[in-house]
């Protein structure tokens, strides 16, 4: 199987040494980075940074604070790092908890490695894009905020659907100003339309707020 770019992380928690020992030679023979942390207080110590994508392979039963619980101050924590369980012993009530708590897998030990890789690549697949729309964001965010003050008024009220003439009035303008303005912002923005002016608008937030004013 073409696994792994060795960007992609997987952080082991489990209590187990010579279990810690083997996965973590299985995952890096198989092309992963690994780190590995025998409680969940250690992982909590050294908190992963979300620097690409990357997941956690957390047992359920470990002493001190137990993988639920883990789970639970991660998503506390706002951690956006994929889980995927392992367990010696599954019942029933603690898998539905972890799965409705947003866990990617959870896999019953021994694990076969064809099964354990699949679910890491599942987990590790949607960390990617995670990342991939983080980044697109980011860059579209850096864009609008290459934009003036009043271009920035100006791009609000557009995506908002307003015509020149409305603009040109709230803002104490010209239409012929205003126009240029909107001239600007395309170009800054890397864009034809306003079709994908609001696009941007909507996935950047910017039409939940409340367009700002300048005084004058």
């Amino acid at each position: 199987m073409g696994v792994t770019h060795v960007s992609n992380v997987v952080h082991i928690v489990d209590d187990d040494e010579s279990f810690r020992t083997a996965i973590q030679r299985l995952l890096r023979a198989s092309g992963y980075a690994v780190e590995t942390y025998e409680s969940a207080e250690q992982l909590l110590q050294r908190l992963p940074d979300d620097t690409g994508p990357s997941c956690i392979l957390l047992d359920i039963r470990i002493p001190g604070l137990s993988g639920p619980d883990l789970q639970d101050r991660l998503s506390a924590l706002g951690s956006h790092l994929p889980i995927v369980f392992l367990t010696g012993h599954a019942d029933v009530p603690t898998t539905v908890k972890v799965m409705k708590a947003g866990a990617d897998d959870l896999l019953t030990k021994p694990v076969t490695k064809d099964e354990l890789i699949a679910a890491l690549e599942r987990a590790i697949a949607r960390s990617r894009a995670w990342w991939d729309k983080n980044e697109q964001l980011h860059s579209l965010q850096t864009l609008v905020d290459r934009l003036t003050p009043r271009e920035r008024q100006v791009f609000e009220r557009v995506a908002r659907g307003r015509m020149n003439k409305e603009i040109a009035r709230e803002l104490g303008a010209t239409e012929r100003t205003i126009k240029a303005h909107r001239s600007n912002i395309m170009d800054k923005l890397h864009i034809a339309s306003v079709t994908d002016l609001v696009l941007i608008a909507e996935r950047l937030r910017v039409l939940v707020e409340q367009p700002a004013e300048i005084k004058r």
